[in-house]
């Protein structure tokens, strides 16, 4: 009967519920448009950096090789987040799955020991 009680009061969690944004619409609006522009000029700057890194043959050195890996790895930390964080905003359904969240952190680790690892072979340079 004991077990019975436990297994009844048993939850599982499917999703975390995201706190940190306002719940006026009009700020969720702009805060929307802030974080659009923020990951535009982001990924923007990052791919113009590897474009020119790769286009100009002066540029062909470790440091400028390593330098667009960074940039490659901030476009990747722009598009872990932002995608999953932008229509949040916009619906007011602030939440996210666990195994999405669970994925996100993983490779945010992924990508920040990988960051690490390129900063200390370019302290090496």
């Amino acid at each position: 009967m004991k077990a019975d009680a436990e297994r009844k009061n048993h939850s599982v969690v499917t999703e975390f519920i995201l706190l940190g944004l306002s719940d006026q619409r009009e700020l969720q609006e702009l805060i929307f448009v802030v974080f659009s522009l923020v990951c535009a000029v982001a990924v923007l700057g990052n791919l113009t950096i590897i474009t020119v890194a790769s286009l100009d043959t002066q540029l062909h050195t470790p440091m400028y090789f390593f330098l667009s890996n960074l940039a490659f790895l901030n476009i990747c930390y722009v598009s872990i987040v932002v995608p999953k964080m932008l229509p949040n905003i916009l619906t007011g359904r602030k939440s996210i799955s666990y195994e999405l969240c669970a994925a996100q952190v993983y490779i945010t680790v992924f990508l920040g020991s990988a960051e690490c690892l390129i900063l200390l072979v370019m302290a090496f340079d």
